[in-house]
């Protein structure tokens, strides 16, 4: 028990140089998360080569797979930020509990969306268009996506429990593998290689559910072996509402928040529907495109919060500070890369996905518009992730909840009934002033409610308050 103990005080998360910390658990998960944006924008490569309805239908799926990955995601922040904060208190007790409880609620997120995929899909498709081909696509699409989701929600939380103890390279090992996987057999299921039948756009979602089941097993496997600062005891095992209560705390203002990113895509492509549905398309490639930029900014927020949550349960505000500084410096760095490269390359960016003249006419445009606003955004996106690492993630929540369901969704629309497609566009660098003005304000409230007191003995008592509450 003693050497058991000595291990865990000497974690790297609180000693380790903290640009060379960030660094090493930040730059597999950006890897990882690059993979990850690679094979997505190959699912819709291949899909667009069946036709563009076959692109509109996977493009239309956004809205739910979106959510899907907010239920899985979000309740891995909140399991991530209260184990990595219980081992830097040294409440091992604390953290099981939080990692047992945690693979629940990834069975129960199945469930959920195993019901779905069984009574859901065509309804949610008939919300949006009424072309009966499109419709057909998505229901085959997103029914395989949503029934076989018990390995992307065990890829979800056995992830984010190696993440929580520092162990992030072998996320990068799982996810890496996943992506590869999925990316080998999009071809080969939806066009019919190697003796496999051609499925289309059918195929898509095999390949990707199949990608995610290895992946969840690696994880699975994985955790067993090399993460022994968690141990999992099935046995007995009853559900700990206070200890789901914590989790939620953290994680469900994180869940809310990609939530309304699902039903932002929904209303935007309710808008753009009404010009033509070459548009939604458009739409549906700027978000598979834009992953590239943002994906590894996520990456980077998943090595980042577990340091930050972590020097917070011990107490070492300079280290959290130049954790969030460098952050902020190198997410900003990635965003302005991003910007330059949607400026100057749109054409061949939607040659990818073999645009007609028409989508051309509108995604070039759109995406010289719509990536003004990722100047701010990498400053917006790691603050966010601090308010969840310290345990206010309701902050993070008001500002993705004005930024896009009472900034951006009005402002399209607004902009809409000019009869210019490309004005709407402009909703996004719009809704991202909004959202710099607000993460600033609340930064300053936390900077002098929480940041500007860790160390002093209060502060662990309030810490105690807000996730235990």
């Amino acid at each position: 028990m003693e050497e058991k103990n000595v291990q865990l005080r000497e974690n790297k998360m609180g000693v380790m140089p903290v640009n060379k910390l960030l660094i090493t658990m930040s730059l597999p998960m950006m890897v990882s998360m690059l993979v990850q944006a690679l094979y997505n924008i190959v699912d819709s490569i291949f899909v667009a080569q069946i036709d563009e309805n076959a692109l509109t239908a996977v493009s239309l799926a956004f809205p739910l797979q979106t959510l899907m990955i907010a239920i899985g995601g979000g309740t891995g922040v909140g399991v991530n930020a209260l184990l990595s904060k219980a081992l830097g208190e040294r409440e091992f007790e604390k953290a099981n509990k939080a990692a047992i409880n945690g693979v629940f609620l990834a069975v129960v997120s199945y469930i959920i969306f195993l019901a779905i995929g069984l009574f859901a899909v065509t309804p949610f498709y008939l919300s949006q268009t009424q072309d009966v081909q499109i419709i057909n696509y998505g229901t085959e699409y997103m029914t395989i996506v949503c029934c076989c989701s018990f390995g992307m929600y065990t890829q979800f939380i056995f992830e984010r429990l190696l993440q929580s103890t520092g162990k992030t390279f072998y996320t990068m090992i799982t996810q890496g593998t996943g992506a590869i996987i999925n990316i080998i057999l999009d071809p080969i299921f939806i066009f019919g290689y190697l003796g496999v039948p051609a499925m289309g756009v059918a195929g898509a979602a095999v390949a990707t559910v199949i990608g995610q089941v290895v992946a969840g097993i690696m994880a699975v496997i994985i955790n067993q072996k090399k993460n022994t600062e968690v141990h999992l005891r099935v046995k007995g095992f009853k559900p700990d509402a206070r200890i789901i209560k914590s989790i939620y705390v953290v994680g469900l203002p994180s869940i809310i928040m990609q939530s309304i990113g699902s039903v932002m895509t929904y209303g935007m492509n309710q808008i753009l529907m009404a010009f033509t549905s070459t548009a939604a398309a458009v739409f549906g490639v700027y978000f598979k495109l834009q992953s590239f930029i943002f994906m590894p900014i996520f990456g980077l927020n998943n090595g980042m919060v577990p340091i930050i949550a972590y020097n917070y349960g011990a107490g070492k505000r300079d280290r959290l500070l130049k954790t969030m500084k460098q952050s902020i410096l190198y997410a900003v760095g990635i965003m302005i890369v991003g910007f330059f490269a949607f400026q100057v390359f749109p054409t061949q960016l939607f040659s990818l996905f073999e645009a007609s003249e028409t989508m051309l006419a509108i995604g070039v445009p759109a995406l010289r518009i719509i990536s003004l606003h990722f100047l701010l955004a990498g400053f917006c996106i790691i603050i966010g992730s601090v308010f969840q690492a310290l345990g206010n993630g309701v902050y993070s929540m008001f500002v993705s909840m004005t930024r896009q369901l009472v900034v951006l969704l009005p402002a399209a629309w607004f902009l809409s009934k000019f009869g210019d497609v490309n004005l709407v566009w402009f909703a996004f660098p719009i809704a991202e002033i909004a959202s710099l003005v607000m993460t600033v304000i609340f930064f300053m409230r936390i900077n002098k409610s929480i940041i500007s007191k860790i160390g002093q003995e209060s502060v662990k008592e309030k810490a105690e308050t807000t996730f235990d509450d």
